[in-house]
């Protein structure tokens, strides 16, 4: 039984009233129990009111909810303790990020990867493998790892991690150990919102993409290319130095390998395009990594880094040129400060890197089932 279902407020003719709120607040167990279930309640309601939601200047409201969610807590305490409060509020603060789409926990007491770390496990999530990932990154901590190694000063496109393999993860957490002294921002954008609006801008082009999906194609060679936010190699890539366990290994994530020499052209899809997550709501998400123009010089991606629809169709700039620009109208940008966590729902928002404009900056990230 939770503490929220074991306490209720009553009413004393004792009390006093200010504004409507009565001093002091008095409450009673709504059933009887154990001293033991009793002492273990009271302990919650403590770990309860260890978070606090605040607001910040650049956060978006949609119908009155602000997004993300920024959670703080409401008193100075130890990382033991700030842990004990995550695992015990794990049910609401699910519940938080299934609303929101993201929780950003500011001034908590998170300062190494290995509080990181234990902060990640303290979700409860499972651990997601990075087979078939394409950015370069390096274990630092347990699930910790580097978010991505491309050059800070380059920006990194919005996109749904992994939204070109079948297994991609459910959610991605992120934290700031190093805060940027300017630039190198991570916005994040709710996904239904773009599919909206792109659904009234170009109906006949995402009507194709919900009909065919589409492919990604990525051509990479056996090293890996760290100045490049897709120069992942197949031999790292796949974890393994064999062309024919590559193959395997890339067929299970529904991706096909056609080699040139030692490099390969890696097939993924067609994939959806458009998803479906949660049935009650039936929200579409703009699940894929069409966020901008494909071709020409404005192409977001690196240059052996190609998308079409799922029938060989070519994608159109216009739509990916308007795409863009409502995906930078839409999204929150909010600078990091130092021991930031970003708790982010993969299924339902897309996120991004801005360009480091001054050094230094280290964000790391966990990636979960």
């Amino acid at each position: 039984m939770g503490a929220g279902q074991l306490f209720q407020e009553v009413e004393l003719p004792e009390q006093k009233s200010y504004d409507g709120v009565r001093f002091p607040a008095v409450l009673s167990p709504t059933a009887e129990t154990s001293f033991s279930v009793f002492e273990e309640a009271q302990h919650n309601v403590v770990l309860i009111q260890m978070f606090q939601e605040v607001e910040l200047p650049e956060q978006k409201s949609y119908d009155g909810v602000h997004f993300p969610a920024v959670l703080s807590p409401t008193t100075e305490t130890s990382f033991s303790v700030f842990e004990e409060a995550v695992r015990a509020e794990m049910p609401w603060l699910k519940s938080l990020l299934k609303e929101r789409g993201a929780i950003l926990f500011r001034d908590c007491p998170v300062v190494s990867p290995s509080d990181f770390n234990d902060m990640v496990e303290a979700f409860g999530y499972p651990e997601a493998p990075y087979i078939g990932g394409r950015a370069s990154r390096t274990q630092v901590v347990g699930r910790v790892y580097t978010a991505n190694e491309t050059p800070p000063e380059k920006l990194i496109p919005f996109h749904h991690e992994m939204a070109y393999v079948p297994d991609f993860p459910s959610k991605i957490v992120f934290f700031c150990e190093v805060a940027p002294g300017s630039g190198g921002q991570t916005p994040i954008v709710l996904s239904h919102i773009i599919y909206d609006k792109m659904k009234k801008l170009h109906p006949e082009f995402v009507a194709k993409l919900e009909e065919h999906g589409v492919t990604y194609i990525i051509l990479t060679g056996d090293e890996d290319q760290p100045l490049s936010s897709t120069g992942r190699g197949w031999k790292s890539a796949y974890n393994t130095d064999d062309k024919k366990v590559a193959e395997e290994r890339a067929a299970a994530l529904g991706t096909r390998l056609e080699w040139m020499g030692n490099a390969a052209k890696v097939i993924a899809g067609p994939m959806p395009a458009i998803r479906v997550f949660d049935q009650e709501s039936q929200r579409k998400m703009w699940f894929n990594n069409l966020t901008g123009p494909v071709h020409g010089a404005r192409k977001i991606h690196d240059k052996g880094a190609f998308a079409e629809l799922g029938n060989g169709e070519a994608v159109p700039d216009d739509a990916m040129e308007d795409c863009m620009r409502i995906l930078n109208e839409e999204c929150v940008i909010i600078p990091w400060k130092a021991g930031d966590v970003m708790l982010v729902d993969n299924l339902a928002v897309l996120h991004a890197r801005q360009p480091l404009l001054k050094p230094p900056r280290r964000v790391l990230a966990a990636i979960c089932k």
